[in-house]
């Protein structure tokens, strides 16, 4: 982090930071993805799928869609028009099934059918980006890695521990500010919190154990 950027940090969000890790560790001791798979494709579907999106929708989806495309090979031979019909509850169903179709060719054409472990290779597949990337590789491959969704970014500027409204801004602000080895550990634990209790429109601000030092700035 330059000079500037720490100049930008909001005062105190070191020391909050440390306060807001302890909590989540007692709230979330065994925070994941709710993203259900078992191999770094069905991952990789699933988190294309996730995008403006809940995982309660696309959980419902997938048992079907894998069992019709377990992999990236099966898919690969699949038309959107195919994809379609699996998919067809989930937001932006019709990108999504261009998507995953295009993206199981490369697959196949440019890694042998499997999932790289590899940042820009996976950011540089259909549908993909860098939250898309950061979730794979982190569950999938153990890479350390903070995917900035709207609930991470909504409690990262609440908590004030970024001011910014860039995700890429807001993923190198909590870098800065948590350990390495907890990185993966934090997204998913803001994640929970964002759902069960620092909601968007209703905050359980009196029943959340984070309000003693919760400078509840703004509601992004």
């Amino acid at each position: 982090m330059t000079a500037k950027q720490a100049a930008q940090r909001p005062r105190g969000a070191r020391t909050r930071a440390a306060q807001v890790l302890s909590a989540l560790e007692t709230l979330y001791p065994d925070a994941r993805t709710e993203l259900e798979f078992r191999t770094p494709f069905e991952l990789l579907v699933a988190t294309v799928l996730s995008a403006q999106a809940t995982d309660v929708s696309v959980n419902a989806a997938t048992p079907a869609l894998f069992a019709a495309y377990p992999d990236a090979q099966a898919m690969s031979r699949a038309e959107p028009e195919d994809i379609e019909p699996l998919i067809r509850r989930i937001g932006l169903y019709r990108a999504k099934a261009r998507h995953l179709a295009a993206l199981a060719r490369l697959l196949l054409e440019r890694h042998g059918g499997e999932v790289p472990n590899d940042f820009d290779a996976v950011v540089a597949l259909p549908g993909a980006g860098r939250k898309t990337a950061n979730v794979v590789l982190s569950n999938a491959y153990g890479f350390p890695a903070i995917a900035v969704d709207t609930h991470v970014g909504r409690l990262s500027r609440r908590l004030a521990l970024s001011t910014q409204t860039n995700p890429d801004k807001v993923e190198a602000d909590l870098q800065a500010l948590f350990p390495r080895k907890r990185w993966v550990f934090l997204h998913h634990a803001l994640i929970l919190h964002g759902r069960r209790v620092c909601t968007a429109r209703k905050p359980d601000c009196p029943g959340c154990v984070m309000n003693p030092f919760c400078p509840k700035v703004g509601v992004a």
